[in-house]
């Protein structure tokens, strides 16, 4: 699912390869009109939770072809700009037909001093598929095409992983590891496993699914900074201390419901599952964000998996982490019933 090209908007690659893993174990699996995939478990239980992970990813979209036939892009999500300069990419082109292209830019050696100094601009950079004019790339490629880095998964030492969209593909795939789970549980729980879309515009799947399915209680899970690599200097002081392989992290903070975090924290110490604890004072800018303000109002937590080097093409992350994610979604699960309260006070 890492390796599927699937940026905001063009989902169709990763729903693909999720909803064939869901569908031996889950009652129902479908996706909606948004794009959404859906996979039902335990139809028919007394209380609606909803499991939330975005399977889009940042990239970008062809938006003009030259004369000449190199493909000029704008970006899909938040990019910086430095990294897409002098990358190789994935187009799905005309057909479904994956295209192989090279990011260009002026040499080093013919830039002026000035521009030495800059980085360079998306707008200022384009794609070269090696065709010789826009007639022979409109052959292969149109308008509205997306693409992204091509990079794909590879395991690191140490049980850690490499790779493209882990944000969040880490995610969609930890929550339905915890549907797999369910399946094989008694819960009185009816389990919504959602693979939302557009999260990296704008938490958009989240707030059309949350809509749909009207939980009871909503977990999202994403990705959250690693902070103990080289150079984070003080920004530990405002995003927390998370260790890659330190475990789940859990949010805490307005966009969280107390008494959901207080489960979560209880039954990680039951299931003897090392957690960190990271504070939000504002809506966590996840899909937790967009599920809590559905209707009227919705019981929510969000579990995170520590990440290196977010949106890049070479996020790492720690596979026990994940692991880890799964089985303490799973077991949080198994313990609401009619009777759990979640009024906060």
């Amino acid at each position: 699912m890492v390796n599927a090209i699937s940026p905001s908007g063009y989902e169709h690659c990763a729903a693909a390869v999720w909803k064939a893993y869901a569908k031996p174990f889950a009652d129902r699996v479908e996706t909606d009109v948004h794009g959404n995939s859906h996979a039902l478990i335990n139809k028919g239980g007394k209380v609606k939770v909803m499991l939330a992970g975005h399977y889009d990813e940042i990239g970008f979209l062809i938006s003009h072809i030259d004369d000449k036939g190199f493909l000029w892009i704008t970006p899909i999500g938040g990019w910086d700009p430095q990294i897409a300069q002098g990358q190789r990419v994935d187009i799905i082109g005309n057909g479904g037909k994956i295209i192989r292209g090279a990011v260009g830019k002026i040499a080093i050696h013919l830039q002026e001093a000035e521009q030495r100094k800059k980085v360079s601009e998306i707008k200022d950079l384009w794609v070269d598929i090696g065709v010789k004019d826009k007639t022979e790339a409109e052959k292969l490629v149109s308008i509205g095409d997306p693409l992204v880095i091509q990079y794909g998964f590879e395991e690191l030492q140490n049980g850690r992983a490499v790779g493209r969209a882990f944000d969040d593909r880490a995610g969609a795939f930890a929550i339905l590891e915890a549907g797999r789970l369910l399946a094989k549980m008694n819960t009185q729980c009816e389990v919504h496993v959602v693979a939302t879309v557009q999260e990296e515009i704008g938490l958009r799947g989240a707030r059309t699914a949350a809509f749909g399915i009207e939980p009871d209680v909503g977990i999202a899970v994403d990705v959250t900074f690693a902070t103990d690599h080289p150079n984070i200097g003080t920004v530990i002081n405002q995003e927390g201390k998370v260790d890659l392989g330190g475990g789940p992290v859990i949010t805490r903070g307005p966009n969280i419901n107390p008494r959901l975090f207080d489960l979560m924290i209880e039954t990680a110490k039951a299931e003897k599952i090392p957690v960190q604890i990271v504070a939000e004072a504002r809506g966590t800018g996840t899909d937790a964000n967009a599920i809590q303000l559905n209707r009227a109002g919705v019981a929510t937590a969000l579990i995170s998996i520590p990440l290196r080097y977010m949106h890049s093409p070479c996020e790492l992350l720690s596979l026990d982490d994940l692991e880890a994610v799964s089985k303490l979604l799973a077991a949080v699960v198994a313990k609401i019933t009619p009777k759990t309260n979640f009024i906060p006070f």
